[in-house]
């Protein structure tokens, strides 16, 4: 994806959809900063070029090269940030996994059957249950103001 030269003063917001990209070019645009979570989903990014004062998104130690020339600095193989040596600051809880969520950034996924906050919840959905409830109230709701209102409402 060649975004260079385009006169961006941020990130578009549209970059977002565009986490299959593996070539990104943001070199010879006004950018002062990468936000936090610009980059988040891009996965598969393994080249990224930006405009010098930037620096890499997710630091050096989330690219096997970090190459600076005169006007610009590329930024090449994204690193797995969950075979990283490094101890994580925030390390996934028990119940799931780590996953590379683009530069520098992890994203936890439970493991089967777990689900829900830090994948403390075991099985599925009580899916019968709450749509039971919720019809059940819908109906007598319904029934209810059928009743009351139905006086009130003219005849031709």
């Amino acid at each position: 994806l060649d975004l260079s030269n385009c006169s961006l003063h941020s990130v578009p917001p549209g970059l977002a959809e565009a986490t299959t990209a593996i070539i990104l070019d943001l070199t010879e645009n006004p950018l002062t900063t990468l936000p936090d979570g610009s980059f988040l989903g891009f996965i598969h990014l393994q080249s990224l070029a930006v405009p010098l004062p930037l620096e890499c998104p997710g630091g050096s130690d989330a690219w096997q090269d970090v190459t600076v020339d005169r006007s610009s600095r590329l930024c090449q193989g994204q690193r797995n940030p969950c075979n990283s040596s490094v101890e994580l600051a925030w390390p996934c809880p028990e119940n799931s996994v780590c996953a590379p969520d683009g530069p520098g950034s992890i994203q936890c996924l439970c493991d089967s059957p777990f689900h829900g906050y830090k994948c403390l919840r075991e099985g599925t959905f009580p899916m019968l249950l709450f749509g039971g409830i919720l019809g059940t109230a819908t109906v007598s709701l319904s029934l209810l103001l059928w009743g009351t209102q139905r006086r009130k409402a003219k005849t031709p």
